[in-house]
This record gives C-alpha cells, structure tokens and sequence, in this order.
C-alpha cells in the first residue's frame, strides 16, 4: 500500500482538520451514552455493529505457530514491575484490558473485556461495562473487584509507567454489578482513553504473593487468548491458545489469535538469531540493516521459496533510535558539547559502511508522519505556542534546527571543525591530543552497549574513530542484559542505545519519556533526563486540546523542542518493515496505517499449509 493511501485513511478517520476548522465534540456526539468504542477526536470509523477490525481476516484458519528470535535473556514472567527483565511480548499477547487499540486509526478503542464506555463531553470521568462472558483462563469471571484491585495495584506497585494515570484519578467506584466509573482530578481528555487500556489480573493469583517481586515463579492467569505454557529460563517462552478462550465471538477479536503457538527464542546475540532462522529454528525474522536483507537473505530456504520476504510500509512517526547523551553527568549538560558529539558523528559515512547508504537518517522524534516539526522558523499556532518560553529554549527551537550534514569522508573535516569550535566555546580544548578543560582534566566518556548487540557495536566503532579526532577517547563497555538494564534503570551510564517508539497519538505517554517528574525515577523512560518546562507544557496543550488543529501544533512544537534538545546522536530510521517468514505465514493485504506494529504481528496473522 502506497504512502498516499495511508494519508487518505488519515484524512479518512477526521485526523486532520477541514479548512483549518478543528474537529470539536459538540452537538449530539456531545450528549454521555454507552458506546461501543471511543475516539480521541470525533467519532470512532468503525459501527456498532462491525464484525471485525479492518486488517483482520474473519475468514483465516486456526492453527499452526510461529517462532520468533530474541537477543539477550529474561529473569521474570511479570512485565508490569521495574524489577526483572522480562520477554516485551508478554505485556501485550498474555494480558487483556478493558478496551482494544485499533491500529487503523491514530486512536480509537472497542470494546474488548468491556462491552461499552460512557463518558461525558469534557471527558471528567468515564464508565465501563464489563462483558457478562468474560473470564479469566481458569474459567474464574472477570470481575469489578479485579478490574479494581488491577488499576489500583499497578498504580501504586506497578511499573512507573502506570503511576501517572493513577494519580490523575480522583475516585474509583463501582457503579453497578458488571460497572465501575473513574473521575479524573485533571483537564486530560486523554485519560478516558487510558482508562481503558490497563492490563486486568486475577485478583486471587496474587493473594499472599508480592507482586512487585518479578521473577519466573507465577505463571499469570488471564483472560488473553494466550496462556503461558512453558518456560526455559533466560532461553524459551511458549504460549498456546486457549481452546475455551471466552472472547472468540468478541467482534474487535474476529480474525485474531488465529496461531495455536507462539514461541519466542533467545539468543546470545543478532549473529546466532540469523543463523537460527536460517536454519528454520525460527519461522519469522524482522531484518533492519537493508543491505544485510539484500545480500544475505540468499539462503536455500529463499531460494527454494519455502521463505518469503516481505515489505510493510506505515506511516507512522520515526521515533528515536541513536546514542542518547545522560545530561544528569555534567559532561553533557551543555548544549554545546551536545552538538559536538552530534557533529562527530558523520551519518552519510556510516550510512553507506551499515547499509550502503539505503535507509535515509531520521530528522526528528516524529518524523516520517504529519507530525513533524516543519523546516526552517516555526510560524501560526506552533510560533504562538513556543513564543512564551523563547528564553529558554535552545538554539533551533523558534528559528528552526538541522542535524550536520556531515559527507562520505571518514575524516568529516568541515563538521568537525564545528564541533572543536563548538567545544572550545563550551571550555573544552585539544591539549597533546586530549580533549580536556582549563585545568588539563581529560573529557571522560563511556559508551554503554548490551552484549549481543553486533549492529550497534559496529556504528559505535566507527563513531569512535571520529571521535578520536577530536580528542575524546572514549571508553566502550558490553554487559549482559541483566546488568544491562540495571545501570540504565539506574541512570548509571554517559551514553548508551536508545531507542523510543511514537505513535500518530502521543499523549500521556511523552511525560514518561520526557517529563521533569522522570529525571530521578529509576527506572523511568527519561534517559536522557531532560527537564523543560516548555516540553512539559506542549505536551499538557496536546493532552487538554479540543481539535484536531491544536492537537497537531502542540506535537509539531514539543518535536521542535526534542530535537533542538540535541539529547540523541539520530541513527536511521524504517520507514518500512522487512520480514522474512514461512511461506505457510501469512496475513490480509490490508494493513494498518501504523504497518508492523504492536497488534498486527502475531495478532493478525494465520498458518495456512
């Protein structure tokens, strides 16, 4: 599907404004009903009476599995805890929540664990009936009491990212048998959206058990179509489809959950998945170097056509993926020396080394996608929105902001020359070869890598020489996934991966990855530690905006002030998916604006000898 097909689906679901008139909730949209779905603007594309999502087939058979790799390890089964590293998948295939993300849609929910949703037109509070028939996967019912008992337990000893919708609740109450009602204490329309999208757990598994514990002892009981079925710590996962799931006639499931096994592998590192999948230990690989998927992706297997390959384009945003700086170590503090590191690091060159110059750099945190900060001077609503906190924002931010051009010369002269003036201004000069201060102290920096990470190794290295040339001679440390992730949630590291997807609905969400309440909780998604207080107040104008218009200005201004924030060295970005995978693999020819994203694959897919 075409990028301009996926616009005109965008225009389509009233995501942007007509004539520069916002979509508003007035009139009869306005007045509180049970409803079937709910949308941030507007109404929801899909009736009451729809039978499934748009890029699910009702028609795909039941059966057969699908294998999937992993780097590194896991050491707990409960994603919804800061302790333990646990397979990502679990968060999203072995839980439910009350309500379904249609990846058709920048963001509109159906009803999933609960039939309907009311709410009021300033969206103050919100009420959910459960479905009669829902229940957990020991036949137990989903109740009020668990639905309760979930939001509260995760709010208060969940992981930090459910905390800031928790505190934003001024009442929970049970409103009926089958309903419970939340009124909010802040102007968020977005939280009668969030509201529906926490994980529900069985309230007596964890009787007597700490749930902030983590580890592989509790196997959790759910109500998802998926039940844990085997565990090999740190190597295995296996979930199986329930046979008496309780939600197969659900309509948001039609053409779900149509795989009787999903299993997930782990590797040691990105060599030893390749050669699994090669192998057909694995029966799906997602590739993102595109010349590795053009050069190697010749193996018997693919030859034969036992193993396709396949492009899914999207158009949602680019995200973040680089080197994120830790401006909490004085080091990086200054902007300047920010921009330094950014200019050393010759994009065009390690580009063409990765990928043969194929994947174009990304330019912004929501770049690829409507969202996007405009070139050159902000201008109109975002001028308007930015204008107050002119004195604090950096360079780049109201006049507009590019990242070095950089060229194909490994030495990069003209951006290096910047970044040593840069440094210069900032106190930092080359003294016998070392960068180093007034007082002759050396500028120490260490690059924190995950082991198994080869891809990522290789960039590194070769930043490392361009770095060197500017006199800065960095320390580079692999560890383990484990130790790995117990230094980042620390914030104990100068410079390490990152990576930060976003979607066509930010909301909520960005105080977690960027908010000032973030820099000192461990654990949190603020690698960086950046604390603006214009960030914080476009994203507050994206989470209280009424149209369609004002929503789009408030996310253009918060990219702008990211980006000229220079907290990311910006790697390239996927402006499509390429996966390989069984020929007996297959899903519909519709897709999703959001592509292959979280909810399509297992989700939609089906094995079909």
């Amino acid at each position: 599907m075409s990028i301009t097909k996926f616009s005109k689906r965008l225009q389509n679901f009233g995501f942007f404004a007509l004539a520069g008139v916002g979509l508003t909730l007035s009139g009869e949209n306005a007045t509180a009903e049970p409803k079937h779905g709910i949308a941030m603007y507007g109404e929801p594309a899909l009736p009451a009476d729809f039978t499934h999502l748009p890029y699910a087939n009702p028609d795909a058979p039941k059966g057969g599995r699908i294998v999937t790799g992993e780097t590194g390890g896991f050491d707990s089964l409960n994603p919804h805890v800061r302790k333990g590293s646990v397979p990502w998948q679990l968060r999203f295939l072995a839980y439910e929540s009350l309500m379904g993300r249609s990846y058709d849609e920048p963001f509109a929910l159906y009803g999933l664990l609960a039939e309907t949703i009311e709410t009021d037109p300033e969206r103050s509070w919100v009420e959910f009936t459960l479905r009669e028939e829902a229940k957990f996967s020991d036949g137990s019912p989903v109740t009020v009491e668990d639905v309760m008992w979930s939001y509260e337990t995760l709010g208060t000893e969940g992981h930090p990212r459910y905390h800031g919708f928790w505190n934003q609740v001024e009442t929970m109450e049970q409103t009926g048998p089958r309903s419970i009602k939340f009124t909010f204490n802040t102007d968020n329309r977005e939280l009668a959206l969030l509201a529906g999208m926490r994980p529900i757990l069985k309230k007596a598994q964890w009787d007597g058990v700490d749930f902030s514990a983590g580890g592989l002892d509790t196997i959790p009981i759910s109500s998802a179509p998926y039940i844990i079925e085997d565990v090999s710590p740190g190597k295995t996962v296996v979930l199986k489809r329930n046979p008496d799931y309780w939600g197969k006639d659900v309509p948001y499931m039609g053409g779900r959950a149509n795989l009787d096994e999903i299993r997930m592998e782990f590797f040691g590192d990105a060599t030893a998945q390749f050669e699994a999948f090669k192998g057909g230990i694995l029966n799906s690989a997602r590739e993102f170097n595109v010349e590795k998927w053009e050069s190697e992706y010749d193996f018997p297997a693919i030859d034969d056509g036992s193993v396709v390959k396949s492009i899914v384009p999207h158009e949602r945003p680019s995200g973040i993926t680089g080197l994120v700086m830790n401006t909490r170590k004085p080091q990086f503090a200054d902007w300047r020396v920010r921009e330094a590191l950014i200019a050393a690091f010759n994009f065009p060159y390690i580009n063409d080394a990765m990928t043969g110059g194929q994947q174009s750099r990304i330019t912004s945190y929501f770049s690829n996608s409507p969202l996007a900060m405009s070139e050159g001077p902000a201008t109109g609503k975002v001028l308007d929105l930015l204008t107050p906190f002119s004195e604090t924002l950096l360079p780049g931010a109201i006049d507009g902001y590019s990242l070095p051009a950089g060229d194909m010369s490994p030495r990069n002269r003209s951006d290096l020359r910047t970044a040593l003036g840069l440094l210069e201004e900032a106190g930092w000069t080359v003294q016998d070869g070392i960068l180093a201060d007034a007082s002759g102290a050396p500028f120490e920096m260490e690059v924190l890598l995950q082991q198994g990470s080869s891809e990522n190794q290789s960039i590194v290295d070769i930043y490392v020489q361009g770095l060197e040339r500017i006199g800065v001679k960095p320390d580079v440390t692999l560890i383990d996934s484990a130790q790995y992730k117990e230094r980042t949630d620390s914030f104990d590291f100068d410079m390490t991966y990152y990576r930060r997807g976003l979607s066509l609905s930010p909301g909520n969400e960005q105080k977690l990855y960027w908010g000032c309440d973030m820099v000192d909780t461990p654990g949190s998604r603020n690698l960086m530690g950046m604390c603006s207080l214009a960030a914080e107040a476009m994203i507050d104008e994206i989470l209280s905006s009424e149209t369609s218009d004002g929503f789009l200005a408030a996310t253009k201004a918060l990219d702008r002030i990211l980006t000229s924030g220079r907290y990311v060295i910006p790697f390239y970005q996927w402006n499509i998916s390429r996966i390989a995978h069984v020929k007996e693999l297959k899903f519909p020819e519709h897709l999703p604006i959001y592509g292959d994203w979280i909810g399509w694959q297992p989700d939609v897919w089906w094995y079909e000898e």
